[in-house]
């Protein structure tokens, strides 16, 4: 499985260095990439996100960076939660069931998703 990871940032700030790859401490949830994202990708487009370009650089973007790491703002949360479980997959895997309870939590909290794609 290729996979792409999203997990809860709880304390987020803007200056703070997200590009390392520090999934435990997010508390990731991991989806196939290949099986789940090309099926997404024209509804993706529609939520602002943020590309991670530095300590500090998030540069504005639409969808997720499938090869970067992306932070997702609550307010593109609720966007991404329909996404999730309007798949016709949804409750046939429990990864997708378990993406949607962390995108509920955040949403609950007003917390940031951070995205590691591939």
């Amino acid at each position: 499985m290729i996979k792409a990871e999203f997990g809860i940032i709880d304390d987020f700030n803007e200056q703070k260095d997200y590009l390392k790859y520090e999934p435990q401490k997010y508390h990731c949830i991991a989806i196939d990439d290949d099986k789940y994202m090309n099926d997404w990708w024209n509804a993706l487009l529609e939520i602002d996100t943020f590309n991670v370009r530095g300590q500090g650089v998030l540069q504005p973007q639409k969808a997720l960076s499938r090869w970067g790491i992306t932070i997702i703002p609550p307010s593109s949360l609720p966007k991404l939660l329909d996404i999730v479980m309007t798949d016709k997959r949804y409750k046939k895997d429990k990864r997708l069931v378990a993406l949607a309870d962390l995108i509920r939590q955040a949403i609950l909290n007003d917390n940031y998703v951070i995205h590691y794609g591939v």
